[in-house]
């Protein structure tokens, strides 16, 4: 048998609820966001989602997907559950880990520790009210910053925001990598 190439999985987009309530509105908007990163990714090797293809940037597919990995990570699990957690892809070492080193990342890997921060975040957020505070953690970058108390409802808000900016960056790339386009 010869060396079969790994692609990123078909991902099949779940319809959105048409009467939704506040929660079910956050949840099904972040998971749009989600799924349409995924969906940038699907069918691609794993050599062009590392693919740097927009000139003098450091994107790539992969990139983004390490990036927001690591999004889901902060917001959920360290900040809004206060868990103790290291960064995934070596922040404090260098801020831009997980656009820089790719050349030894395993693509495959990546997007199942994105599947599986996705589902550690949904977990942490089960049966908890959006009016539930924290305290933002402590960044390294911003040894200054005064503890700022957000609410779940605004981490929603902010997860989806993030995605949508970065949505925009992988349509491009996707575009760049291999003509395709939509949603």
């Amino acid at each position: 048998m010869g060396n079969m190439t790994w692609n990123a999985p078909p991902v099949e987009r779940v319809e959105r609820p048409r009467l939704p309530d506040e929660r079910e509105a956050l949840e099904a908007a972040l998971d749009g966001g989600r799924q349409t990163l995924l969906l940038k990714c699907a069918g691609l090797s794993a050599d062009q989602l590392k693919q740097r293809a927009i000139p003098q940037a450091s994107l790539s597919l992969l990139g983004l997907v390490r990036h927001l990995a690591g999004v889901e990570r902060w917001w959920f699990r360290r900040n809004f559950a206060g868990q103790e957690l290291d960064d995934i892809y070596s922040f404090e070492r260098n801020p831009d880990a997980e656009f820089e080193e790719l050349d030894d990342a395993d693509a495959e890997a990546d997007l199942a520790t994105f599947a599986a921060e996705v589902e550690l975040a949904r977990q942490t957020t089960t049966g908890r009210d959006l009016d539930d505070t924290f305290t933002l953690a402590p960044h390294f970058l911003l040894p200054d910053r005064r503890p700022d108390e957000h609410n779940l409802r605004w981490v929603y808000l902010r997860m989806i925001e993030e995605y949508a900016r970065h949505n925009g960056h992988a349509d491009l790339l996707r575009q760049c990598i291999d003509g395709t386009t939509g949603d």
